[in-house]
């Protein structure tokens, strides 16, 4: 196993999002260009993307940056999220969850 040690710094974002019916797809579609371009950004960590087995319409993501400012000053604004700015109101049933936690550790398998 290995463990991993973040920076007093860093900072997860646990968000969740409800869809309308049908819009699943639409939403992967919108978000699949954020996720592919995020991760080649200095400060960014790590990000999953999980869906409610009992609900295809509710998704859980979370992303791990290196630091809150960055994220809220630089990364919020990037071009590549546009469209998907753009594009969810339409897609969600209610308005979707943000949450801040702090990492602390993280195990991965070998």
């Amino acid at each position: 196993m290995i463990s991993l040690t973040y920076d007093e710094q860093a900072v997860t974002f646990v968000i969740t999002l409800l869809l309308k019916p049908g819009c699943a797809r639409a939403f992967l579609d919108l978000l699949a260009p954020v996720l592919d371009a995020m991760r080649h950004e200095p400060a960014f960590i790590d990000a999953v993307l999980h869906q409610d087995p009992d609900d295809p319409q509710r998704f859980l993501l979370y992303e791990t940056w290196a630091g809150l400012d960055d994220v809220v000053q630089v990364q919020m604004h990037r071009d590549y999220r546009q469209a998907y700015w753009d594009g969810l109101p339409a897609l969600l049933a209610e308005e979707r969850r943000v949450q801040v936690w702090k990492p602390m550790r993280g195990d991965l398998a070998p």
